[in-house]
């Protein structure tokens, strides 16, 4: 049997609590040199390479489901152009 740590099998007692924030993500088309790390590593696997093509010859990511991204920055982190950045969306309802 596998050990699972601690964090994966315990849930948080303050869930009700505490809200996901929510990212917005914007992909700058024509510096991105399609090195595909945004895709590979964003934890949420919310980018797919797209069919078209930018001003250096490659596919730039697009968004699959924008309702998925948690805001995490990390795609900004991990792309070496700058090309890719989130904004944190505001929040409605009162949260």
């Amino acid at each position: 049997m596998i050990a699972m740590p601690m964090r994966m099998w315990r849930k948080p007692l303050d869930t009700a609590k505490v809200k996901v924030p929510e990212g917005e993500v914007h992909i700058i088309k024509s510096r991105c040199k399609g090195c595909g790390f945004c895709i590979e590593f964003c934890p949420k696997e919310m980018l797919e390479s797209s069919e078209e093509f930018n001003e250096r010859g490659v596919h730039p990511p697009k968004v699959k489901d924008k309702s998925v991204c948690a805001h995490c920055s990390f795609c900004e982190a991990v792309c070496p152009d700058f090309a890719i950045y989130s904004v944190k969306k505001e929040c409605k309802d009162g949260c």
